[in-house]
């Protein structure tokens, strides 16, 4: 069983990792079976998280709107995984939108990985479903808080820990972290002409944006746009 790792998950304002944005991130550092760090930050989204995210994470945008920036976040958090394996549960989901996020904003995230649900679907098929919160009642593993980054991160790191428990000994290679493959779509940069009219916009009507409009990409950019003049309506 690997002895260290990073178990993490996100909360995202959709499935898509091209279009959605993160809200939050939960994660804990395990050492020789014990937590010894833990990382846990709201995200500021570039659009205001839908009623039906609320209800799902609980997660509302008065919650995220004092998150510091974005860029630094993602920075310190992948500094935080530096030389751990990741551990998730349906952990591509996870890494994907990790990943878009880091190479946003210049930082590389080449991880290997461990996904508690494969493990699952493999080991424990009786169980009709191998969602985490399924996994976690078939355990009696108590998630204080469903839908949100860390306690969803602990979970999955103690229901890590009774598969491995239960099936390494007969099946070590489940347990073997395995390079994570994701190629994000090539990011755009935003015109120069975007720039300039999302400053007299925000200028226009008032608006501070979190992240500087030249980190945006060309689509970010657009979005930020028609979500300002459906707000805030023209300059003129």
């Amino acid at each position: 069983m690997t002895k260290e790792y990073v178990a993490f998950d996100l909360e995202t304002t959709g499935l898509d990792a091209d279009n959605d944005s993160i809200i939050e991130i939960g994660a804990l550092k395990v050492v020789d079976g014990k937590v010894c760090e833990r990382f846990i930050e709201f995200v500021k989204p570039q659009k205001q998280i839908s009623s039906k995210i609320t209800e799902i994470t609980g997660i509302t945008n008065e919650m995220v709107a004092n998150a510091r920036p974005t860029e630094d976040i993602i920075r310190d958090f992948v500094s935080f995984c530096e030389g751990y394996i990741l551990v998730g549960h349906n952990i591509m989901f996870d890494y994907k939108f990790m990943k878009q996020h880091a190479i946003k904003f210049g930082y590389s995230f080449e991880k290997q990985g461990l996904d508690t649900l494969q493990i699952a679907r493999k080991t424990l098929k009786h169980l009709e479903s191998k969602s985490l919160g399924t996994l976690c009642e078939y355990y009696h593993i108590t998630n204080q808080a469903a839908h949100r980054a860390y306690h969803d991160a602990l979970a999955t790191a103690k229901v890590y820990h009774m598969l491995a428990h239960d099936f390494e000994a007969t099946d070590a290679k489940m347990f073997v972290p395995l390079q994570l493959q994701y190629r994000p779509k090539k990011v755009q940069p935003c015109t120069k002409k975007q720039i300039e009219y999302l400053t007299m916009l925000c200028c226009h009507h008032n608006i501070h944006i979190q992240v500087h409009p030249e980190n945006l990409t060309r689509s970010e950019a657009s979005k930020l746009i028609d979500n300002i003049i459906s707000n805030y309506g023209q300059m003129f």
